[in-house]
């Protein structure tokens, strides 16, 4: 019985100490490979009010260049990388994938500006040279309709002021004498036969009606032919009157020339309404339309504006000039508009509807597409796409892109650009991301943006500060498919160059900005390499930012 006790007592210490053991087997399966042990997950409240821990994704770079990390890291300036949670979210504060960071410091001192897109009538001046020009309607030429002579001059010098009906000059001619005793001796005929009737008198009524149709063919007034046919004396020689007042443009007449029927022999042109013929260039030339108001300066007046209206736009364009003739009209008192003088010519042009718009110093025109930069928060900036309308001096239309109220950099966009490398960071927007909107992820950690940086390692040849420009010997770069070769680089700021000095071996990062633009991201020490200090000695290797991570 003894026996039997005894292995019972055996039999059940040993399943306490499989229990225990078990359960300490368990506890040690569940220590993390950091040495940390993993606590069982507290249970959820019923209310729903505890939140779940959210999964990173990746690290990304904090200015906003198109490189990212599984692992925490810093990038070369020391600034940590920001992680980025599933769903495309980061924590607290940070920005979108695509969105800029720079220190409030550093916006201030590259003296950065931002102003809210904002509804506004886009108001445009069209400006072109033009030139004064005599009414085509109101310049009249005098040409006598039968051969003669100038027998004398009323008017004779080019340019003199004349009123309507003044004489000009007198002619002599034997057509016209022949002309006026025709119509006297039918006149008279006609009042000695009005008595007789019959077929007498019908011919002679004829003959008189022929040289009276005769002597007005040839311009002689009404006056003159009832001094003739009350006279029934010819004229010798006849007098030429003015038909308009203006000015005496052009005078070919000569005391005792002989002219032609046809002949020009005077031009008067009436000034008091004039032309003026702008050159507007052929990209303007949509917005101008028949009817506008247009502002007229002269040099000779500068103190006056003369205001007219468009009341033609020529159908031809000049190949020479790319140039489309407008004319305008401008009423001439006082004649203060000469002829040839030259002018400016402002035209009003734009709808009067608003539109929303930004300062055209907003954007960024790459000559593919056009950026504007949005201010989401205090040294927070993000790239967006925009799609432009219509222009004014110094607004424009923003179709898509930007909503209203929101701030966009108008000064100094060029200097972030350059600052955070902006062309590779847009880069990687195309296609992927909206309008405006946060590029959203759903890759795993190890994709990499389409525009990510290169890696090599190669030699300093020569430094030029002024240019920003390092010239390297590197090796072979995998990603690009590259032999080794020399050739030289940009570098994102200049910063990079402060510490490097040729036949020093470095290890660095690059992108292609743009076409054949090639800018490195970062460049450091290889391993090992001493740097020389600036008293001549040697400084420690720089620390690689990236270690340990």
């Amino acid at each position: 019985m003894k026996q039997g006790a005894k292995i019972a007592v055996a039999g059940v210490v040993a399943t306490l100490v499989a229990a225990v053991g078990g359960y300490w087997l368990g506890n040690q399966s569940a220590v993390s490979g950091h040495g940390a042990m993993a606590l069982p997950a507290a249970p959820i409240a019923s209310n729903g009010s505890a939140k779940q821990e959210r999964k990173i994704l990746y690290y990304r770079n904090p200015m906003g260049l198109p490189d990212t990390s599984p692992t925490p890291k810093k990038d070369p300036m020391g600034m940590d990388y920001i992680p980025v949670y599933e769903g495309g979210e980061e924590d607290d504060d940070t920005a979108a994938v695509n969105q800029i960071k720079i220190s409030t410091d550093k916006v201030q001192k590259l003296g950065v500006r931002t102003e809210a897109a904002s509804l506004r009538t886009l108001g445009k001046v069209v400006r072109a040279a033009g030139r004064i020009e005599p009414d085509e309607r109101r310049i009249f030429t005098i040409s006598p309709k039968f051969e003669g002579y100038v027998e004398r001059l009323y008017v004779n010098v080019t340019g003199q002021p004349v009123g309507k009906g003044q004489p000009l000059f007198e002619v002599y001619s034997p057509e016209l004498v022949s002309a006026q005793r025709e119509y006297a001796i039918a006149a008279q005929g006609v009042e000695a036969m009005k008595d007789a009737g019959g077929e007498a008198l019908g011919g002679m009524k004829l003959l008189a009606g022929s040289s009276l149709m005769r002597l007005k063919n040839w311009d002689i007034s009404e006056e003159q032919i009832k001094m003739l046919a009350k006279s029934g004396e010819a004229k010798r020689t006849l007098i030429f009157r003015s038909p308009v007042s203006g000015i005496v443009t052009e005078k070919k007449a000569l005391q005792g020339m002989r002219f032609m029927p046809g002949e020009m022999l005077y031009q008067v042109a009436d000034l008091s309404s004039v032309w003026v013929v702008a050159d507007v260039f052929e990209q303007d030339i949509g917005l101008v339309k028949t009817g506008a108001k247009a502002k007229v300066r002269i040099n000779a007046y500068p103190d006056k504006i003369f205001e007219g209206r468009i009341t033609y736009v020529y159908p031809t364009l000049k190949a020479e000039t790319r140039t489309v003739q407008v004319r305008i009209e401008l009423a001439n008192p006082g004649q203060l508009l000469k002829p040839a003088m030259f002018a400016q010519v402002e035209l009003p042009v734009g709808g009067a509807a608003q539109v929303l718009a930004v300062p055209d110093s907003a954007v960024i025109d790459s000559g593919v597409r056009r950026i504007v930069l949005v201010q989401v928060k205090a040294g927070r900036f993000e790239p967006r796409e925009v799609k432009l309308g219509a222009r004014s001096d110094s607004y424009v239309e923003v179709l898509d892109g930007v909503k209203e109220g929101e701030a966009v950099v108008v000064a100094a966009n060029f200097l972030i650009d350059a600052e955070s490398n902006l062309k590779a960071a847009v880069g990687s927007l195309g296609g992927h991301a909206g309008h405006g909107s946060a590029a959203k992820t759903d890759a795993a950690p190890e994709a990499k943006p389409a525009a990510a940086g290169h890696k090599a390692q190669g030699m300093v040849d020569g430094i030029d500060v002024k240019s920003g420009t390092v010239s390297l010997s590197h090796g072979p770069v995998d990603t690009l498919k590259w032999p080794a070769m020399t050739m030289e680089f940009k570098v994102a700021n200049e910063t990079l160059l402060k510490y490097l000095r040729p036949g020093i071996s470095v290890a660095f990062e690059f992108i292609e900005r743009q076409p054949g633009e090639w800018v490195i991201t970062s460049i450091k020490p290889s391993s090992g390499t001493m740097l020389p200090s600036k008293s001549g000695g040697n400084s420690a290797p720089t620390a690689n930012p990236h270690a340990g991570h």
